[in-house]
């Protein structure tokens, strides 16, 4: 249902070099009835979908960890990030690009997901959704090292860490991306372990 107290949009393409970067001019009706024009840029890459894969009898998790340049550019010295699997739906079902992008960043074929929210993670300037998942994991479906796919410059590692741990990485901050600190909360919020 469109919002009645948008109109008049115009939207002009910034750049679309690796994405697609827009900037849209619009009138915004405020709380006393007047309309005001505004100006905002939005960055689309398409949506995502991210997964905890866990074990409930080692009391493990399976994260990522690779590097990030708008981390790094933001104070993040290494740049490096600690992440549950993730990547973009490309035309893909969430479910079937979850568990495509676990085997080629963990190297686990897992076959039941259960999805658990979507999320805005940035709504102020992407309009990205990521669907996020949970789904367990055995040594026995280990397929590969994982580490992504070769043409996409990933160079990801592959962690297998006690939950425990994960949750004390949220608190000291060795963990900052928001999407990994939801799912390690909802894990503990919902008692898997």
């Amino acid at each position: 249902m469109a919002n009645k107290r948008v109109r008049n949009i115009e939207k002009e393409l910034l750049s679309d070099n690796w994405y697609l970067l827009h900037k849209y001019r619009f009138e915004y009706q405020k709380d006393d009835g007047t309309w005001e024009t505004q100006e905002r840029e939005a960055y689309d890459r398409g949506n995502g979908a991210a997964i905890l894969l866990y074990n409930k009898e080692k009391e493990t998790v399976v994260l990522t960890r690779q590097f990030r340049m708008p981390t790094y550019v933001n104070g993040n010295e290494s740049g490096m990030l600690i992440e549950v699997c993730a990547g973009l739906l490309d035309g893909d079902h969430p479910e079937d690009c979850i568990r495509k992008e676990v085997e080629e960043e963990t190297g686990y074929r897992i076959h039941s997901v259960k999805r658990v929210y979507e999320a805005y993670m940035s709504p102020g300037s992407v309009t990205e959704i990521v669907f996020l998942f949970v789904g367990t994991y055995e040594d026995t479906m280990k397929v590969s090292e994982g580490g992504g796919a070769d043409d996409e410059t990933e160079n990801i590692e592959v962690l297998e860490l006690s939950f425990t741990d994960a949750l004390k990485m949220v608190e000291t901050g060795a963990i900052q991306d928001a999407k990994t600190i939801m799912l390690l909360q909802y894990a503990a919020l919902h008692k898997l372990f």
